[in-house]
């Protein structure tokens, strides 16, 4: 898993949140505008493989299986 998708699915724990709007989950790309568009593919690729659950209003939260996979990343920079 890259870094950054690690600093995506380690934002709830960061923020202490079950649920993220996506403009707090653009702030694992930082001021880097190339970053956010990652961010975004991101979002929406864990979406695809069941590890983000889309709530709507661009609200995302974790599945179970993404609760599993973030409780496994111990060393990543969040912000």
């Amino acid at each position: 898993m890259d870094e950054l998708t690690g600093t995506v699915l380690g934002s709830f724990a960061a923020w202490k949140k079950d649920e993220l709007d996506l403009h707090t989950l653009f702030e694992a790309g930082g001021n880097d505008p190339d970053a956010r568009t990652r961010v975004f593919d991101i979002v929406e690729r864990l979406v695809k493989e069941g590890l983000l659950e889309e709530l709507g209003n661009d609200f995302y939260s974790l599945t179970k299986k993404g609760r599993q996979v973030a409780a496994g990343i111990t060393d990543r920079r969040v912000f």
